[in-house]
């Protein structure tokens, strides 16, 4: 078993809520990338077991959802919004300071394997744009000098 027993409840917990099973997929898939920090197909066939859903509905829901990892990344992942708010406000120069900060490359983790950098779609903050989301948390109104605050204190932290 990859998830744990209580992770395993919380699962059990939130499916019981639906009246449909397949309904529990995304709060499923939220509770294992909290635990794990991606959702695989090794996470899928647990998932299938625990909500009672075919894996390969769960393995199909997969493809459309990016904001779920589907394989290891650093232990902070960078999602940089580049939808159109963000990109009027200069998200293109983020995304080119981080990959010279840390670096790496869109779609690269850092050697540390401390920082993963991608690019996704609208994260729905746009009256705060640019934005970066770094794991579950987002960071809005950035520029150049709060984008090094932030890189800085999360390399500082001791978690």
């Amino acid at each position: 078993m990859i998830l744990t027993e209580d992770s395993i409840a919380k699962i059990k917990a939130k499916a019981v809520r639906y009246p449909r099973k397949k309904s529990a997929i995304l709060p499923a898939w939220t509770v294992a990338y909290r635990q794990i920090g991606h959702v695989d197909e090794a996470i899928y066939k647990e998932i299938s077991k625990v909500i009672g859903v075919p894996m390969v509905e769960i393995a199909e829901a997969a493809t459309f959802y990016t904001m779920f990892p589907k394989k290891p990344r650093g232990k902070y992942l960078l999602q940089v919004c580049n939808n159109i708010s963000c990109a009027l406000r200069g998200s293109d120069s983020m995304i080119t300071h981080l990959e010279n900060k840390l670096d790496i490359k869109l779609g690269e983790t850092t050697d540390d394997n401390q920082f993963s950098l991608i690019a996704v779609e609208c994260l729905g903050a746009c009256a705060t744009a640019p934005m970066v989301q770094v794991n579950m948390e987002y960071h809005e109104n950035l520029d150049a000098t709060k984008l090094d605050k932030l890189i800085d204190d999360l390399k500082a932290k001791k978690d």
